[in-house]
């Protein structure tokens, strides 16, 4: 810890650099990101290292990667440039209207490519000079990519939260079976029927092990999974070109499946039922701005919502 002497010596700048080159992971974007050289981000990391006795951040070959102090700090740095902002902030309130504000929000595709559109419209309509940075998120970093500031919302089929997040309800998912149409399955849509189909998986990590595989186990069944897909939207493309089947996000399902010549069909068992909510760290929410996109981000949930 800091002793009283080496608090004299800190700027708080130099705990936005370290912000900065954390969730950039490399010196040179997190300079154009502060509008400083990459000499003077250099300079300051120099007087951080000294300051926290760590290294911080290790060259890598494309970039920085964070030592494990550095991971140990992000949270509490974070945290502290938080109330700094929010603090700062109160001399002028978040004005919709007028702000220039560039927010980062994370989400699985399945729920960014259905809640953007409405979201959009909405801030167009209240805030047409907010920008927005959307980063693919796996439900399972969503409160790590939070405590690192490296999105200031997430969105997440989550059920527990942390008392440090604020959630918020947007919608029950649940997911339904998507194919061609004249797919044998759509005339016989049994468990046995799905189990036997080949399947697209979406997975970011490639990993060809879903929680449908969970739930057909528990009832003796496999199935083959031919193909993992990144995204929905490229697995919808897959199934609309071929004999695959995939579970996918009904919302997300209704709103595509046409372009790609989908048809789809209620699951014959529950698959991935769960609630999808907005999360946000507590302590952001005491910047009006990071308030007011939560807010946001609900309205535009909504079944009702339109672009």
């Amino acid at each position: 810890m800091l002793n009283q002497t080496d608090l004299s010596r800190v700027d708080l700048n130099l705990l936005v650099l370290f912000e900065a080159v954390l969730e950039e992971g490399h010196v040179g974007r997190a300079a154009a990101r502060l509008n400083l050289s990459a000499s003077a981000v250099s300079h300051g990391l120099s007087r951080l290292r000294a300051l926290l006795n760590d290294p911080l951040f290790l060259k890598h070959p494309k970039g920085v990667v964070a030592t494990a102090r550095a991971c140990e700090l992000a949270a509490p740095v974070g945290d502290i440039l938080a109330r700094v902002r929010a603090v700062v902030g109160q001399a002028e309130r978040f004005d919709p209207a007028r702000s220039t504000r560039r927010f980062t929000l994370g989400a699985p595709d399945g729920a960014s490519a259905v809640i953007l559109p409405p979201l959009l419209a909405h801030i167009g309509r209240e805030a047409p000079g907010v920008d927005l940075s959307v980063r693919a998120l796996m439900p399972q970093d969503a409160f790590a990519d939070l405590d690192a500031r490296g999105v200031d919302i997430a969105i997440a089929p989550l059920v527990d939260i942390p008392a440090r997040f604020a959630a918020a309800l947007l919608y029950d998912e649940e997911f339904v079976i998507a194919m061609r149409h004249g797919h044998p399955l759509g005339a016989q849509p049994t468990l046995a029927a799905y189990a036997a189909a080949a399947h697209v998986l979406v997975s970011l990590s490639g990993d060809p092990h879903g929680n449908v595989d969970d739930d057909l186990k528990a009832h003796g069944l496999v199935r083959r999974v031919a193909v993992t897909a990144p995204s929905f939207l490229s697995a919808l493309a897959i199934v609309g070109a071929t004999d695959l089947v995939a579970a996918i996000p009904k919302r997300h399902a209704e709103m595509f499946a046409s372009r790609f010549g989908v048809a789809i069909a209620p699951a014959p068992i529950p698959v991935g039922r769960t609630p999808l909510q907005v999360i946000a760290p507590q302590v952001a929410l005491r910047d009006a701005g990071v308030a007011w996109l939560f807010a946001a981000v609900a309205v535009a949930a909504r079944p009702d919502a339109s672009p």
